[in-house]
């Protein structure tokens, strides 16, 4: 009987089939090994990581696995020794695509050995695994990403994802085999997943089975990656995906991360409850487009790093968007549709004519830095003159209130004076300006009062306040209204006031007008993430004739856009300026 090395007739599926024997997979060590040693809670092993979870973090369960879910093996050169990652099989063109981690990938490119093993076996040679074994053919990485295998902490991290082709075996090729994955970008930090890898072998996984645990995702603060918190997750799960909806039956679901980004996916401290994952952005898209097209497998090395920020349309990096003091949306170009003015803390005045297409064209300095700017508090703009043309409404440290009339043509000039030093403005610690109750131009006021209470001024024009509506009296809950923002989330002609809180939590008030706030509709709950919005404006800045783009300045400084957003729901996050 021949073996069954020599009963294939591919002679490298038949080369694999002889090197890895099962003793030989069953002594690879991961390539993460340094990480999240494997070893029993509370042991004095050296390195061992036993950092405890908080009270409620789950543990991830052992299973047999899932058939498109397995491990990379190769002989890793650069780790001195056979090594192996996880990965997934994602639809295709050619089904013969698998999704893995880009620092996996590093050292899978160079090895001479090297097979994809579908819901491996413990203990099982190559020839015996359920679906066979699939030799690996081309690497895809982003030219990018560092080419080296020790995990990287900067914003580069946030490309630590690759795709391998690889060749069909005797049972054909593998989403035929085992079904697939769907490649599914997000724009989004919170989903609902199912995280599958295989963690090291030792004291606590000696067979070497799957994992799999039900999670909600959050957002790791400061870059495009997405966090969760499930125990058991040790070397060897890089490169494990985050799956949405999976169906059993069909063998299908979305993927929308794999672990990896930041020290490799997960903290400094090696914990194995702690797992990262890259957002799956343009530039994840833009791979995978490469390698299902079989468009330049590693045929580039840019030396000059670009950050990846899925194109980023503003100048300047976080580090100089965290200086953006204040920001307002409005139509200051008489263009029909949106610009961005920010209010820097130098003083200096800069506006930014938006394209119509979410994107924004040469900056045009208003003012250059300067001592007297340097005290505003905080500002908004609308059409309060009624030309067509937007005005900046200022609030001073002092209590001073200034409006700054048609701002594209005569720039910000002195202003027309509307409370002044010591007023009770002093204790306007939100304003945002809003059509709820004006039939055609943005000529209403909305304030939050430093007590909480909550009031709405109509007909607002220049020399005037117009007449005041108490929406609340004050109150303790309002005090917690951290940041507002006005627009047409619903659609209609009336605008809508969308509130962040202090927890983090966003809600809408559909329908606000004299009358009283609207019906609430809560777009997320108390956010963590959410918590680190220092800004929030609103602006019509793409082609769907609605003010309902919302923009958010981060405190790391990264500016985003959500376009279209609804009235319960966060639009298309585009960002337009990346983290420091």
């Amino acid at each position: 009987m021949p073996s069954p090395a020599s009963a294939t007739h591919d002679p490298e599926l038949a080369a694999e089939l002889e090197y890895w024997t099962a003793e030989r997979m069953a002594q690879a060590t991961p390539v993460d090994g340094d990480r999240r040693t494997a070893t029993a809670p509370g042991s004095s092993a050296p390195g061992a990581r036993d950092m405890a979870a908080p009270a409620g973090v789950p543990k991830g369960s052992y299973f047999n696995g899932l058939p498109m879910v397995g491990t990379f093996f190769y002989d890793g050169k650069e780790l001195g020794g056979d090594t192996y990652c996880t990965g997934s099989v994602v639809r295709s063109k050619g089904k013969n695509l698998i999704l893995t981690a880009g620092h996996c990938a590093n050292s899978l490119a160079n090895a001479t050995h090297r097979i994809f093993v579908p819901q491996y076996r413990h203990g099982k040679s190559a020839a015996a695994q359920p679906a066979g074994v699939f030799p690996a053919v081309q690497v895809y990485r982003d030219p990018r990403y560092p080419r080296t295998s020790k995990a990287t902490k900067g914003p580069l991290s946030d490309l630590d994802f690759a795709f391998v082709t690889v060749t069909a075996n005797d049972k054909g090729l593998p989403e035929n085999v085992t079904g697939a994955l769907t490649f599914t970008t997000t724009s989004t930090y919170e989903h609902n997943v199912t995280v599958v890898g295989y963690p090291s072998s030792g004291s606590v996984n000696s067979k070497h089975q799957a994992i799999t645990c039900d999670v909600p995702t959050t957002r790791l603060y400061g870059f495009r990656q997405l966090k969760m918190e499930c125990g058991g997750y040790y070397g060897g799960v890089s490169g494990s995906p985050w799956i949405k909806g999976y169906n059993a039956a069909a063998r299908t679901g979305q993927v929308v991360g794999n672990i990896g980004g930041y020290n490799g996916g997960g903290n400094d401290a090696e914990a194995d409850w702690i797992s990262y994952s890259p957002l799956f952005g343009k530039d994840a898209q833009d791979l995978y487009n490469d390698a299902d097209n079989g468009v330049g497998p590693d045929n580039i090395h840019r030396s000059d790093y670009q950050p990846p920020t899925d194109s980023p349309v503003l100048p300047g990096s976080g580090e100089t968007w965290k200086h953006a003091k204040q920001i307002a949306s409005g139509d200051f170009s008489g263009t029909g549709h949106s610009d961005l003015l920010v209010i820097w803390t130098d003083g200096e005045a800069t506006l930014y004519p938006g394209d119509g297409n979410g994107g924004f064209r040469r900056e045009r300095q208003l003012l250059a830095p300067n001592a007297g700017w340097k005290p505003v508090a905080t500002i908004t703009a609308g059409d309060f003159t009624g030309t067509g043309e937007f005005d900046l409404m200022v609030r001073w440290d002092d209590g001073r209130m200034t409006l700054h009339g048609d701002v594209g043509s005569n720039g910000l000039g002195v202003g027309v004076e509307m409370a002044s030093s010591g007023s009770i403005w002093s204790h306007a610690t939100q304003i945002v300006a809003g059509r709820f109750n004006a039939a055609r131009y943005v000529t209403d006021l909305m304030v939050r009062w430093s007590d909480g209470e909550l009031s709405l001024f109509t007909n607002v024009g220049a020399g005037t306040l117009g007449q005041e509506y108490k929406l609340k009296d004050p109150n303790s809950t309002w005090k917690d209204a951290t940041l507002l923002a006005s627009g047409q989330f619903s659609g209609n002609q009336k605008w809508d006031l969308m509130v962040r809180w202090s927890s983090g939590e966003l809600d809408n008030y559909v329908g606000t007008t004299t009358g009283g706030l609207g019906g609430e509709q809560r777009i997320h709950g108390p956010n963590k993430t959410w918590t680190h919005s220092v800004i929030m404006a609103t602006g019509q800045y793409t082609g769907d004739g609605l003010t309902n783009d919302l923009i958010i300045r981060w405190s790391d400084g990264e500016t985003t856009m959500y376009q279209d957003t609804r009235m319960n729901s966060l639009g298309t996050e585009r960002m337009l300026a990346p983290p420091a």
